[in-house]
């Protein structure tokens, strides 16, 4: 069973490329066995993401098709209103965090908890207490973030406004 989740850019590609994780194409056979450590991962800054956030790539290659990432986020970090093309599958391993979807009550999810957000579902995350998550796209993984009126906007602009 594959575990998914939340928030990054097409930049991705860049940033994960150089963590070293195995590629896979088309999620074919061409996978190769492994096993990791969170302590052995080399975490660093996703370009167009909060300063708050880390990821690093377990499996595929997020700038080219289906992949499984880990993300840690510090106590009050908030990834603004945002939606991908390919849906996003979300896992806590640890900590409390909000997940707060277009037409849908806030969810307080904490170790275990699920989200899935279909494709181009518009939502948010906020880390309420640092928080771990495993990430799982279904295609190359992209980040359009909105303004209050449902209306694309830079990540520069959104980071800014967030945080006024």
């Amino acid at each position: 069973m594959q575990i998914t989740q939340c928030a990054i850019r097409a930049v991705l590609a860049i940033a994960f490329a150089t963590s070293g994780a195995a590629l896979a194409t088309d999620g074919a056979a061409d996978a190769a066995a492994m096993a990791k450590n969170v302590g052995d991962q080399k975490f660093e800054h996703i370009p167009g993401t909060p300063e708050c956030m880390l990821g690093t790539a377990l499996s595929g290659d997020p700038g080219k098709g289906p992949a499984l990432l880990m993300a840690k986020f510090a106590s009050g970090c908030t990834v603004p209103w945002h939606w991908h093309t390919p849906d996003e599958h979300v896992m806590l391993a640890s900590g409390v965090g909000r997940v707060e979807m277009k037409d849908a009550k806030p969810v307080m999810l904490r170790s275990g908890g699920y989200a899935m957000m279909p494709s181009k579902h518009v939502h948010q995350f906020t880390c309420v207490s640092a928080c771990v998550m495993f990430l799982r796209s279904d295609g190359v993984f992209d980040t359009h973030y909105v303004d209050t009126g449902g209306n694309e906007i830079t990540p520069d602009e959104a980071l800014k406004a967030k945080k006024k």
